[in-house]
């Protein structure tokens, strides 16, 4: 009966470690499986913020040349309103100065009013 025992025992241990093998395989296998999976999600991930990138790139194209012009549109009215100033300053600054120094030199003293 010993070696009847005996003889099941060692099948036992031998189907114990067919399963251990069948197991180990299997967790390779998924191993492996998460691994392909993980690389094919970055790579769709990097496919698509490329393609994004690309949208932006294209939209803020459009969209920047209309804000050039209007930048430049501005830039023209304000280099034109400038130069309307200078005249402006040009034209009237002999009498401005005339008149301030007049205020600075003759001086009109008055009396103070109550309050």
């Amino acid at each position: 009966m010993s070696a009847q025992n005996s003889a099941g025992i060692q099948t036992l241990l031998d189907a114990e470690r067919e399963a251990s093998k069948i197991v180990q395989k299997a967790r390779e296998f998924r191993t492996k499986r998460v691994r392909e999976a993980r690389d094919e999600a970055k790579k769709e991930i990097e496919a698509y913020r490329q393609a994004k990138e690309e949208e932006f790139k294209k939209f803020e194209a459009e969209h920047t040349q209309g804000n050039k012009q209007a930048e430049d549109e501005a830039n023209r009215e304000a280099e034109a309103n400038i130069k309307e100033i200078q005249a402006a300053g040009q034209k009237s600054q002999a009498k401005i100065v005339e008149e301030l120094l007049k205020a600075v030199f003759e001086v009109k003293p008055a009396p103070p009013e109550k309050a």
